[in-house]
């Protein structure tokens, strides 16, 4: 089993957190609604139920388009975003944080 993300950790598995993560975790790639679904580990179904709200927050942006196929990208740009990436590096810089007093104090003992 994997280990979940920090940001899911804090926010839980609910279908739209797994869509953000995802998307957090490749934001420099470019995928297909079917290649989100898969990689945040959802039904296709619930990733058509939460996209309009993404589209609307403008926490994904179309990168790409060749025929009816259009790729997706996290919107970088967004001021939703610039926050979910800040909580994203604050998360990881207590997660550090707490794994360097641990070894301080195993170091110790």
């Amino acid at each position: 089993m994997e280990e979940k993300s920090l940001l899911l950790q804090l926010t839980g598995d609910m279908p739209m957190f797994k869509i953000v993560d995802f998307l957090v975790e490749n934001k420099e790639m470019d995928f297909t609604k079917k290649d989100i679904a898969e990689g945040a580990d959802i039904a296709r179904a619930s990733l058509f139920n939460y996209w309009p709200e993404l589209e609307k927050r403008q926490i994904v942006k179309v990168t790409r388009k060749f025929g009816k196929t259009r790729l997706y990208t996290l919107n970088t740009e967004s001021p939703i975003v610039k926050k979910l990436l800040e909580l994203e590096m604050t998360l990881i810089a207590q997660a550090m944080d707490s794994e360097i007093a641990r070894k301080k104090v195993a170091v110790k003992a």
